[in-house]
C-alpha cells in the first residue's frame, strides 16, 4: 500500500500531501491515524518550525470523509460510530487547531466535509483557483462531525454557517474567502510557492513567540474575553524569561536583524 501521507521538507518547514488521490484523497481512518502521526513527529523535531497541509493529485485537496468505511462502522451502532469515526475525526482536527507551529493549507482542489473541517482548523489557508468547498453532510443524513458545526460558526458567523450547513451546497473559492475561511486565492501552480511564501514570513519571527501566539488564540476563542485575557497575560509572561525574547529587544534597539535560539 502506498504511503498515506507523504512528507517533503523544504527547510524548516514540513509539507504534508494527503495521498489518496484516486479516492479525492478521502479520509479514511488509517489516513486520519497517519496524519496524527506525522504531527507527532514534527511536534518533536525543533528543525522543522511550520507545517503546509495539502492533496495529491490536481482535483482534491480532500473530499471528506471515507464513506464507505465510516457507513460500515455506522451499522454497529451509535457506540462504535462515534468511537472510531467521530472522536478520530475530532482529535485530528483539534490536533491541528492547538498544534504549537503554524499549520497552513494549500488547498488544492475540493474540500468537501471533513477537507472544509481540516481547512477550518489549521491556523491559515492558501487556495488555489480551482478550489471549491462544501458542508455535504446533511445530503447523506448526518451533521458534520469532525468539529464542523462548532468551527465554522465561530470563522464565519452564527447565519453564513447555517446556510452553508443546512443546505449542503458547494460554494466557491471567492466566497471561502470572502467569509474568512482562507487568507488568500491564487494561481493554481503559484499554489505551493505561495503557502512556503508565508511560511517564511513567519519564519522570520521566534518560533517560541509564535507558539505562545498560536496557544493564545487558540484557547481564547473557546473562552470569555476576560478569560481570554488571562491567557494572553498567561503567555506574554512565558515569553519574558526567554533568550529569544531578550534577542528580539535587542535588535530592535540596535536595528539589527535577530537571531533567534528557539528557547
Amino acid at each position: 500500500m502506498s504511503e498515506l501521507v507523504l512528507r517533503e521538507t523544504r527547510g524548516a518547514v514540513a509539507i504534508l500531501t494527503l495521498n489518496r488521490p484516486e479516492k479525492l484523497n478521502a479520509l479514511n481512518y488509517a489516513l486520519v491515524d497517519r496524519i496524527k502521526e506525522q504531527l507527532d513527529t514534527i511536534e518533536g523535531d525543533p528543525a522543522l518550525r511550520a507545517v503546509i497541509l495539502t492533496g495529491a493529485g490536481d482535483r482534491a485537496f480532500s473530499a471528506g470523509a471515507d464513506i464507505t468505511e465510516f457507513s460500515q462502522t455506522m451499522r454497529e451502532g451509535p457506540d462504535a460510530a462515534v468511537r472510531a469515526f467521530v472522536r478520530r475525526g475530532q482529535s485530528m482536527t483539534a490536533r491541528i487547531e492547538a498544534f504549537p507551529k503554524p499549520v497552513i493549507v494549500a488547498v488544492n482542489g475540493i474540500a468537501f466535509g471533513g477537507g472544509c473541517e481540516i481547512t477550518e482548523a489549521a491556523h491559515l489557508a492558501v487556495a488555489s483557483e480551482r478550489a471549491v468547498f462544501a458542508k455535504p453532510e446533511i445530503n447523506i443524513g448526518i451533521p458534520p462531525t469532525f468539529g464542523g458545526t462548532q468551527r465554522l460558526p465561530r470563522l464565519v458567523g452564527r447565519k453564513r454557517a447555517l446556510e452553508l450547513l443546512l443546505t449542503g451546497d458547494t460554494f466557491s473559492v471567492q466566497h471561502a474567502q470572502e467569509i474568512g475561511l482562507v487568507n488568500r486565492i491564487v494561481a493554481h501552480d503559484d499554489l505551493l510557492p505561495s503557502a512556503l511564501e508565508l511560511a517564511g514570513r513567519i519564519l522570520r519571527h521566534s518560533p517560541l513567540t509564535a507558539s505562545r501566539i498560536l496557544t493564545a488564540v487558540t484557547r481564547g476563542l473557546n473562552t470569555t474575553i476576560a478569560e481570554g485575557l488571562e491567557i494572553e497575560s498567561e503567555q506574554f509572561a512565558r515569553t519574558v524569561p526567554t533568550a529569544d525574547t531578550r534577542e528580539a529587544l535587542d535588535a530592535w534597539i540596535s536595528r539589527r536583524p535577530p537571531h533567534y535560539q528557539g528557547r
